[in-house]
């Protein structure tokens, strides 16, 4: 048990349940926050605000003090509205990231006919630096960060380059827990630009790039410092990157889970 000096955990999901579970990603990492709160670590949870989302059944409110702040995107300002809600069953606060252009729909990653929005690449560019002020708007220093799902994919990128020396992050370690992927496949060469915040060029973002366009997990591995498998199976390419890189790696089971996640967090917390 680690009871002095608490470790700071970051979750930053694209879903967990109660609030969102459609790839099994927010049912998965559940009882996650609160297990590891029970540990002895200090907890924060980071998800976007989808419009599938109800805000009066969940008791969301915003939180004026955060909000306020604009994401530029290949030049275009979009504004971040922060919102909260306890996680039940615990006084785990969780912070929903909002934007009515990206976020306001009434569907998650694809529209009502199947296909996914041409968009998601801007929505993802859009949470993943949206998260990572916010955590420096809060001066909440995490010891590790959790990435839990696509629409993460870019936060190892972002701290170990553009937020590398920056005092909330730059002692920060970062866990990725990789699953099925099927929406980079429309990612278009857009994204590229766009992904190139501050003052990162573009050629900087071709380590997403494979032959045949953009491949998410190839970024994430290089820039994480360690990678849980998340889904039962995992693309063959992937998981001999993973392999590749010498990277902490664990692939545990849905059964008892979770003190296998406590003791990986232990090996970069020492």
């Amino acid at each position: 048990m680690i009871q002095d000096n608490k470790s700071k955990i970051l979750y930053i999901t694209q879903e967990i349940d109660p609030y969102l579970n459609i790839n099994g990603i927010g049912a998965l990492i559940q009882k996650l926050p609160s297990f590891a709160q029970q540990n002895g670590m200090e907890i924060r949870i980071l998800m976007p605000r989808f419009g599938t989302i109800n805000e009066r059944r969940h008791r969301l409110h915003e939180v004026v003090r955060l909000s306020g702040m604009n994401i530029i995107i290949d030049d275009d300002d979009f504004a971040l509205i922060i919102k909260v809600a306890s996680l039940p069953g615990s006084r785990i606060q969780v912070y929903f990231l909002d934007n009515n252009e990206f976020f306001k729909r009434k569907f998650v990653f694809e529209d009502e006919a199947g296909k996914p929005f041409e968009d998601n690449q801007d929505r993802m560019i859009f949470f993943c630096k949206g998260a990572i002020e916010t955590v420096r708007k809060f001066g909440w220093p995490p010891d590790l960060v959790h990435c839990h799902g696509w629409m993460t994919s870019l936060i190892p990128f972002y701290l170990k380059t553009v937020y590398k020396n920056d005092p909330v992050f730059k002692n920060s370690k970062v866990v990725f827990s990789i699953y099925d992927n099927e929406y980079q496949s429309s990612f278009s060469e857009s994204f590229f630009q766009k992904a190139a915040i501050n003052n990162l060029k573009k050629e900087q973002l071709q380590i997403f790039r494979d032959d045949e366009g953009v491949i998410l997990e190839k970024g994430v591995i290089q820039f994480a410092d360690g990678i849980i498998q998340g889904s039962d199976e995992i693309a063959e390419n992937i998981r001999l990157a993973i392999e590749e890189s010498k990277k902490p790696f664990i692939s545990t089971p849905k059964e008892n889970y979770l003190p296998d996640y406590i003791d990986f967090y232990k090996t970069f917390l020492s």
